[in-house]
């Protein structure tokens, strides 16, 4: 069974998933259908919200929840991959290609973040072009900027 809640952000509103063993989704506005069971969100629910809250005021820069997400082996590999990111940095395509061992698949690792389900917590956003420059996010480059300034801001020192 999936449980859901909604969160108001700087972002939109995001809706978090979980099942019984962790997160398995936090998504964009527009990007789920419509999630039954909202009204009683699940001990985890609730730990996510309270560590997004702590996040979007600048208080958490390390998620610690159980993650759950649906995908292939390598769409996870990627994902790992990006937990690697230290807040407040950026990575290449390139560099988690090689970071997950296949050096050359910059383009299918793309392809892996934009099917990232766990939207911020698995941090998608990190992730720009080869020259630095910032490139699709299937929350909108709107809110990828935002993401990056945020945590730019809240960067831990050294």
């Amino acid at each position: 069974m999936i449980h859901f809640a909604r969160l108001p952000s700087p972002v939109g509103e995001l809706t978090i998933g979980a099942d019984a063993t962790g997160i398995t989704a936090i998504a964009f506005p527009g990007e789920m259908p419509t999630a039954q069971g909202a009204g009683n969100p699940s001990p985890l629910i609730r730990e996510a919200v309270s560590q997004l809250r702590a996040y979007f005021a600048g208080r958490l820069v390390r998620f610690e929840l159980p993650l759950n997400p649906a995908g292939t082996a390598f769409q996870k590999s990627v994902w790992q991959a990006l937990l690697a990111v230290p807040h407040g940095a950026t990575a290449s395509y390139g560099e988690i290609a090689a970071a997950v061992g296949n050096p050359r698949a910059a383009r299918a690792v793309g392809l892996a973040n934009g099917r990232n389900p766990i939207a911020i917590v698995v941090p998608c956003h990190r992730i720009i072009g080869r020259d630095g420059s910032l490139t699709g996010y299937g929350g909108g480059l709107d809110r990828k900027r935002w993401l990056l300034a945020h945590e730019l801001r809240q960067r831990p020192p050294g």
